[in-house]
Order: C-alpha cells, then structure tokens, then sequence
C-alpha cells in the first residue's frame, strides 16, 4: 500500500514518542483536544499547522522549530534561496 504523502522527519518523532508512550494518534488527539486532522497534517507535511506543531512539540518534548524536512524549515530554506537571487 503506497501513501499519497511521505512522512516527515517530525512526523516519525511524533510516531515514535507516541510509540514510547504507547499511545495511539487517536487518544493523543482526544486527550489533549487536538483535530486529527491536524495531527495528520503535521505527520505528513501537508499543512502548516503552526499552532498545533508548537503544541504537539511542547506536549511530546519535541523540538519542531527548524527541524530538517518541516514546512518551516522549508520555508525558511525557500527564503534563504530568494534573498541569494
């Protein structure tokens, strides 16, 4: 079975936390009120998400800012490419 979108580099920290926890995407949403949605959004990289990225990260001691591979880094790279030009 393919995915339609590969899982980020932040997207298997949050799997993998949520592993060691051994919690599912399911019950982390349901307990801390988060969309599943938007869970999936930042496995996958789809969305932005920035308001549950800072609070998945905080909930899971996670690092998201300028992780290799998030939207932000990506667009912070994209930027950086724009200001060379």
């Amino acid at each position: 079975m393919h995915r339609k979108k590969a899982i980020t580099p932040f997207g298997w920290e949050i799997k993998r936390r949520l592993a060691e926890l051994e919690m599912d995407q399911k019950t982390f949403c349901e307990l801390h009120d988060i969309p599943p949605s938007r869970l999936s959004n930042l496995i996958n990289g789809s969305r932005k998400a920035a308001r549950y990225r800072k609070q998945v990260s905080e909930l899971l001691g996670l690092s998201s800012e300028n992780h290799p591979g998030s939207v932000q880094s990506r667009y912070q790279d994209s930027e950086a490419v724009g200001a060379r030009r």
